[in-house]
């Protein structure tokens, strides 16, 4: 019987769809890329966002509306989130959460068995091992994600993640260097570690996320580490001294900022003040030549006065981040800050979104402009549609090759190259060797 897997949501959601599709395979299932006219359709949900809820919905009524006798299968973190909301999944044939996925291949054969609905909907509690899930490999990536940390103790008043991914929880050392001796095994050359909150990696075993990038850069074949989102708390100046000794290591972080404003960094419940942040990327940029910061801010969170979003966009200014993701505020029912009063219309939501998003990609072309006449080594990804050799800087600039000394494809290999212009996302460079 063949599979086709749906995902929404981060890096994590992507790894852990590609570890289902690994034991599927394992167990006689045929995985598929094609969607058309399979026998089983697993969809990996997100709920980050009350529009990735919509997205995930109206997915799964087509699906079904489209594909009336395949079986549907719903995981991850929405009905994790919202149990009780399970059983009202009525397009679903069985539903699961984001705790022991590896029972899913038992679940479908139950129910192919009886063709009875099947809802197992396990609930975290404390002391929680991190699931055992390893991949071997990507297809069509020259990287390959690799995730080391689960779930969230931190209970920012906007976010439904503690809910749907529980308390934190690590991978083993042993476990992280088996899985990175297979990637590099499998020709892989740059991996990327990702959690739900990677800063607190190891807590619970007295590491630190240092310890985690040190074990990966050590593994032979592995040329590049890159970071996953990180959120400030737990990243400290000796963290930073550490992680720069590591040549591997790509000069890349993102790290959430959410606001620039003190006032509603504390209604939102987060662990730092504006002062702590830009005492991080000075650190960051003082310990990385040529270090580039990314960043996630939201806008229009409840009772944020226009004094308020005007502190945080002069920040932002100041802050001059390389690239960020700009985004309106969305309610999350279950969460402190969806029965907070004073919630922002959605046109001024829009309106301070817009302004902020100008500002910040006012500092993204004046990033991309300060690329223009350096060489670098750009990991070369598979070419596009358009054939045009593409990959990335250890910055995470996009490069783009527009001529090239022969037809072989530059696919998984790394080249110097000289930037010597750009376009509105992307920088142009030539090989220079």
């Amino acid at each position: 019987m063949n599979i086709h897997f749906k995902t929404f949501g981060c890096k994590v959601n992507l790894y852990e769809t590609e570890n289902m599709k690994q034991n599927f395979s394992n167990h006689g299932y045929t995985i598929s890329e094609d969607e058309k006219n399979c026998d089983i359709y697993i969809i990996n949900s997100c709920t980050v966002t009350e529009s990735g809820d919509k997205k995930f919905f109206k997915e799964l009524r087509r699906l079904r509306r489209e594909n009336p006798n395949s079986v549907i299968v719903v995981t991850g973190c929405y009905p994790q989130a919202f149990s009780s909301d399970a059983f009202k999944i009525s397009e679903a044939d069985i539903v699961t959460g984001t705790k022991n996925r590896s029972a899913l291949p038992s679940l479908l054969d139950i129910y192919l068995k009886t063709k009875k609905k099947q809802i197992k909907v396990c609930d975290y509690s404390r002391g929680d091992l991190f699931e055992d899930m390893q991949n071997t490999g990507y297809a069509n990536n020259t990287r390959a994600f690799v995730k080391i940390q689960d779930g969230c103790n931190m209970f920012c008043s906007y976010c439904i993640i503690p809910y749907s991914r529980g308390g934190f929880r690590s991978k083993t050392m042993e476990k992280l260097k088996e899985e990175v001796k297979q990637l590099a095994e499998a020709g892989y050359r740059e991996i990327v570690l990702v959690g739900i909150n990677l800063s607190f990696y190891g807590i619970e075993f007295g590491l630190r996320l240092a310890d985690a990038v040190e074990a990966v850069c050590a593994q032979d074949g592995i040329e590049r580490v890159r970071l996953g989102s990180l959120e400030p708390e737990m990243i400290t100046y000796e963290d930073i001294r550490r992680l720069a000794s590591l040549p591997k290591l790509c000069p890349q972080f993102h790290l959430s900022l959410q606001s620039g404003c003190d006032r509603t960094l504390s209604a939102m419940n987060r662990r730092y003040n504006s002062d702590d942040y830009a005492s991080l990327v000075n650190n960051l940029r003082k310990c990385f030549e040529n270090c580039a910061i990314t960043t996630d801010i939201m806008v229009g969170f409840p009772d944020e006065t226009e004094e308020d979003f005007e502190n945080s966009l002069e920040f932002v200014k100041k802050i001059e981040f390389s690239k960020s993701h700009v985004f309106p505020y969305s309610s999350r029912k279950g969460t402190p800050a969806a029965k907070m009063e004073n919630q922002i219309p959605m046109h001024i939501k829009n309106i301070r979104a817009k302004r902020m998003a100008d500002v910040t990609e006012e500092s993204h072309m004046k990033f991309l402009e300060s690329q223009v006449g350096l060489t670098v080594p750009v990991l070369f990804e598979r070419e596009k549609s358009d054939n045009i050799p593409h990959g990335y800087t250890p910055n995470y600039t996009p490069v783009k090759i527009f001529t090239k000394n022969s037809d072989k494809s530059l696919r998984n290999t790394i080249f110097y190259v000289k930037i010597i212009g750009l376009e509105q996302d992307y920088c142009i460079g030539e090989i220079i060797y």
